[in-house]
């Protein structure tokens, strides 16, 4: 059976010829970045430095990541006709990325708001503006752009529902033809569809118990046991400053992490995913890609900001 494949159609078993190393389909945000000596508690006021304005969001951080990395990358994501947008499609084309899949008007761009304290954690408030209409229609019109990606990388930062027509697109293609990758942040429950796509479904402890419930055990051998068993083809947990654990059906092994002095958390899991997303692709095994995303992931903490702090391969290849 013929399936449409970027321009042309391919027919079961024939090779394809990819025009994209990774198709990053997610959201695009604005980030609103204040620092301050303390995040603030409920009811509690507190002062912070001149605000600072960058573009964002998980769909667009991973695509400059991995374009950075050296990886033909797309987006398909939707921002607002406004000033954010532009900055938006802006840095995205700046990074190599190609922006013919993202779509524009509907809502204002979505935007992020974000404090970060003086050891570099953050906390974040995301209004979604653009990216909750990105649409499955959007989704199966972009049929052709999935098809000839190695790699489709998401999040859940756009509607569900689009998430899961992502994965029934990429279901059906040919045995082998696109891999996808799924971020569940922030968290929620995923229909089996969704699950039994991913290889690999990337987490971290509260995405996990989010996903499979709290009874997961105390070890994140234990936490990617359970969800495996949901139907995911693999799993990546990261854990933090403990590196990350990487499980599948053949087992289970841990990647150290980096050790640095981090400025800035903001954007590192997306760093990682890109990173971790784009090795796969191009044949390594899940564990050496995961031990390249860590790479990357640490020299994106010792910078501040998101985008702006995501390596080349040549700064990775130096730490």
């Amino acid at each position: 059976m013929a399936r449409a494949v970027g321009i042309s159609l391919i027919q079961e078993g024939e090779e394809v010829k990819y025009d994209y190393d990774l198709l990053v389909v997610g959201s695009a945000n604005a980030d609103l970045v204040i620092g301050v000596e303390q995040r603030p508690a409920a009811g509690e006021t507190v002062l912070g430095s001149d605000l600072a304005v960058h573009p964002g969001g998980k769909g667009a951080n991973q695509a400059v990541a991995a374009a950075r990395l050296g990886a033909r990358t797309a987006l398909l994501a939707r921002v607002g006709d406004d000033a954010h947008g532009r900055l938006l499609l802006d840095s995205q084309r700046d990074a190599g990325v190609d922006t013919a899949g993202v779509l524009v008007g509907g809502a204002p761009t979505g935007v992020a708001l974000i404090t970060v304290d003086p050891s570099g954690d953050n906390s974040i408030v995301v209004s979604l503006g653009a990216n909750a209409r990105l649409a499955p229609e959007d989704v199966r019109a972009a049929a052709g752009l999935l098809g000839a990606s190695r790699v489709v990388s998401t999040q859940l930062e756009i509607p569900l529902e689009s998430v899961v027509e992502v994965a029934k697109v990429v279901r059906d293609l040919p045995e082998g033809t696109t891999r996808l990758v799924l971020n569940p942040s922030p968290p929620q429950p995923l229909p089996e569809e969704v699950l039994a796509a991913c290889d690999p479904l990337i987490v971290n402890e509260h995405e996990a118990r989010v996903i499979a419930g709290d009874d997961l055990g105390d070890s994140p051998e234990d936490w990617a046991r359970a969800l495996l068993a949901l139907g995911p083809r693999s799993v990546v947990v990261t854990l933090g400053a403990e590196g990350a654990l990487v499980a599948s059906a053949e087992g289970s092994v841990r990647v150290p992490a980096v050790k640095v002095e981090a400025v800035d958390t903001t954007g590192a899991g997306d760093a990682f995913t890109a990173a971790l997303a784009w090795k796969l692709g191009q044949g390594e095994s899940p564990a050496d890609a995961a031990a390249y995303a860590a790479r990357v992931g640490a020299v994106a903490v010792t910078r501040a900001g998101a985008q702006a702090s995501f390596p080349t391969a040549e700064e990775v290849a130096a730490l």
